[in-house]
């Protein structure tokens, strides 16, 4: 009997549904965005319809922009050194590193990119100045913040490469000079930072591999008795916290 009447519920039930649920799509209205391609007399629509292809444009370069012109090339380079030196493999996993990675950017950044805001974003937002004008004052922390942490020899680098005259200050330098430049100084810091960090797992190698062609355990694979002794050791001096402390003060000082 129960089998014959669940039919005789279920389909009332899922009628409503639908019929509520069409209802509310009646009453509720729905944004919708459309993007063509036409001809137009009006030349403010055409201005916002360059607007939204510029910015959809610079959503695709999001992630480019994010990685190199932040701290998160030398975090996330340090990060992959730990785990190789430990030796855990992919512990912690990709997702993970990336995600703290990303975060800890978010942390590090929040200062230009609050300037970023209330002297371009902002006064653009209330159409107080125009693009060219918010996209040159959004530069200038971003650069400024950069320039802090670039060799002068790779800025030297680059501005001999593009054939440019020795500028008289760090706001006659392109900015599309200053990111690669800034690059290859992060990738030398966080290279640096990594080799540091390799030194102690490398000393637990060295006296486990020794411990073990000493006692004639030559079948044995190092690895399997070094790696709980350097978990055991990154746990004891607390590595995470030391590790995060050092990335934050290499860029606030």
């Amino acid at each position: 009997m129960k089998l014959k009447r669940t039919p005789q519920i279920v389909v009332p039930l899922a009628l409503g549904l639908i019929v509520g649920s069409s209802a509310i799509a009646q009453t509720v209205p729905i944004p919708s965005f459309n993007l063509e391609v036409g001809q137009s007399a009006n030349p403010d629509q055409v201005a916002s319809t360059l607007q939204i292809i510029a910015l959809l444009t610079v959503l695709t370069l999001a992630p480019a922009i994010l990685i190199m012109t932040t701290a998160f090339t030398r975090i996330i380079i340090v990060l992959s050194f730990i785990r190789n030196a430990l030796g855990t493999q992919q512990s912690p996993p990709n997702q993970v590193l990336v995600g703290f990675a990303m975060f800890l950017t978010f942390f590090i950044m929040a200062e230009p990119w609050s300037q970023v805001y209330d002297q371009a974003l902002k006064p653009y937002f209330d159409k107080q100045i125009g693009q060219e004008v918010a996209f040159q004052k959004a530069t200038v922390p971003i650069k400024n913040w950069m320039v802090r942490f670039t060799r002068e020899k790779d800025l030297a680098l680059f501005l001999r490469i593009a054939k440019l005259k020795k500028p008289k200050n760090i706001g006659e330098v392109p900015v599309w000079v200053v990111i690669p430049a800034f690059v290859i100084s992060e990738l030398k810091t966080a290279f640096q930072m990594g080799f540091i960090i390799y030194i102690p797992f490398l000393v637990i190698d060295m006296v486990v591999s020794s411990v073990l062609m000493s006692m004639g355990m030559m079948m044995l694979p190092p690895i399997m008795i070094s790696l709980p002794f350097k978990i055991m050791l990154f746990v004891l001096v607390d590595g995470w916290y030391l590790i995060t402390a050092s990335l934050v003060k290499s860029f606030t000082g």
